[in-house]
Formats: structure tokens, sequence, C-alpha cells
């Protein structure tokens, strides 16, 4: 079915201009209701090529009707090698010549992905000063936003750099992961989280690398070192979804616990893919995003594919 700009709860959103430190107001009431919209995808610079310009030209008539706060990018910018300088050629070929429609035109906020680290990691940064909707201040970072600009009612968004964080990018020099304090970054984590204040209603984070997945690597050590370093930390301060890439699919995962775990990594290139045998909700192999429409106590999560279809949707309702 073509997707018809219908969400159960018909998330609606107006967006506002935002600063960097103190949160963001980016929705306000409309018909009586608050609410926050956002897209998330990942594993997409390939130059427009397999699906990429298709799934980006969906993305902007999805974005045209919603008009998301923010878009985030789960990694794997830039392949094969990621980009050498903020003037890399790539910059326009897979990214500002490609997300073109005006609806697109948002805030992105990014994570770097395995493909990132063989190219220069500080210049996907260093964008951030160059293209006004790139955001990617540092490695890892946070941010406070609000649902309909109600300072009560906030939504911490995390931003992890889960390359550095697993063995195997170590054991050769294509991946350019030294001399990063993994322990660190845990600990910010951890103290992020912790410190979250009353008025945070929505706990997400957002990294590369799934925790969960029924794509190629579902046995592969990389998923088990992420399970042991990071969701101890998610179940604790009760995290309430994960967001990944790295696979090149589209996965809602639900094993026990607290913390939903979706992967979004269909930008470009797609790969097979099962249901997960351990709380495998939904899996696609297919070209498209995630759209994600956000109130106090509900959460949407709508899976569109790159022709309009709308292949999945989910409401999960707030845990107190």
């Amino acid at each position: 079915m073509r997707f018809s700009f219908v969400f159960i709860f018909a998330f609606l959103y107006a967006g506002a201009a935002c600063t960097q430190q103190k949160g963001d107001s980016l929705s306000k009431k409309e018909d009586g209701k608050n609410s926050l919209h956002f897209m998330v995808f990942g594993d997409w610079g390939r130059n427009g090529e397999d699906n990429q310009k298709e799934t980006a030209q969906e993305m902007g008539i999805v974005a045209k009707s919603f008009k998301p706060a923010f878009i985030v990018s789960t990694g794997d910018n830039f392949y094969p090698n990621g980009v050498r300088s903020t003037r890399d050629h790539n910059w326009l070929a897979s990214y500002e010549d490609i997300y073109t429609a005006h609806s697109l035109q948002t805030d992105w906020y990014v994570v770097l992905g395995n493909h990132d680290y063989k190219g220069n990691v500080q210049a996907e940064i260093d964008y951030s000063d160059i293209d006004r909707r790139w955001n990617m201040p540092a490695r890892y970072y946070s941010k406070t936003v609000f649902i309909g600009g109600d300072s009560s009612q906030g939504v911490l968004l995390i931003f992890i750099d889960s390359t550095p964080c697993l063995s195997e990018y170590y054991e050769n020099t294509e991946h350019n992961v030294r001399g990063q304090d993994t322990a660190a970054q845990r600990q910010w984590l951890e103290k992020t989280l912790a410190e979250a204040p009353a008025y945070i209603k929505w706990k997400f984070v957002f990294g590369h690398h799934p925790l969960w997945t029924g794509g190629g690597r579902m046995k592969a050590p990389e998923g088990i070192e992420m399970r042991k370093l990071f969701r101890p930390i998610f179940e604790k301060y009760r995290v309430d979804a994960y967001f990944s890439g790295h696979e090149h699919s589209l996965q809602y995962i639900k094993p026990a616990g607290y913390t939903s775990y979706f992967v979004s990594g269909a930008g470009s290139e797609t790969t097979p893919v099962i249901v997960h045998p351990d709380g495998g909700v939904f899996a696609k192999s297919e070209n498209g995003f995630m759209n994600i429409g956000l109130t106090t106590d509900k959460m949407e999560v709508s899976v569109i594919g790159y022709t309009g279809e709308i292949l999945y949707n989910t409401v999960i309702q707030h845990k107190e």
C-alpha cells in the first residue's frame, strides 16, 4: 500500500528554531496534540546508487507531510572509505546532491560507522561548521529536545561511537580507531543517563552497531561485545530504544528487558535478513527508513519502504 500519510495517532509537528546547549523546542501543539516527529536511517552514502536516490526521494515525500524536527543517520555515511576532507567530492555525490528535497533541509544528527573510520573522521565533525543541517559536534554527544515545546516533557537523545568499542577493528590498520578512550565514552554515557533531569520522559540512544540482528552478523562476535558493553547500561537507566544501522535492512527486536531495539540501515545497499529468533518482531531486506512520532505517553514507529509502502507499524507505550 502506498504510504497514506496517516498514522494511527496522527502525529503532527511544526518546527521551531533550536539551540545547542539547553535543549530544543522542536514541536508545538496542533489540533490539541503534543508531538515530536523525526526520521532514522543509515548506511546510505553510495553516490545515489543501490536505490539511495529513490530512498531519498521517498524520504522527501514523507517529510513534506510530517515535517520532521530532525533526521538521524546511524552511520556508514560514506562508502567505501569515508571522506578524506571537508572538500571531498563525496559530500556532493552522496549527500548534498541526493537529499535535495526542501522537506529534508532540517537538522541531521549523525553518528560514525565503521566505513567512516576508514577515512577522516575529523572531517565529518568539521563539516558541522560548513553545512547548516549536518550536526556532529564530536565523536559522541547528546542533545535534549522537548515534546510540544513543553519544558516538562523532555527527550534525551544520545549519540554513541560504537566502532572503537569493538575488538575486530583493531586487528588491521584499515580502520583508524586507535587512540580512542572507549572506557571514557561508556563513563560519559552512564553519567549522561544518570544525571538526566526529572523532566526527561524518553531516553533514546543512537549508534552504528546493533546489539541484536537477524542479518548476516547474527552470530558475529561484535553483537556479543555490544551486548556486554551496553545492555547493562541501557537496562539500568531504562533507555527506551536503541537505534542502529550496520546491517543493511530494517528490523525491530524486543528481547526480554526494558529497551526496544531498531535497526535502520537500508539507505542504499540491502542484505538478507530474517526475524531474529530471540525477540525478533519484524525484519525486511528492503530500502527504506523509520518514521517516528512521539507523544508524552507513546511512540509510534513506522517502517517505510523506498516505494512508499508501509512495511511495518508499531506503537510502544511509555513505561513509568
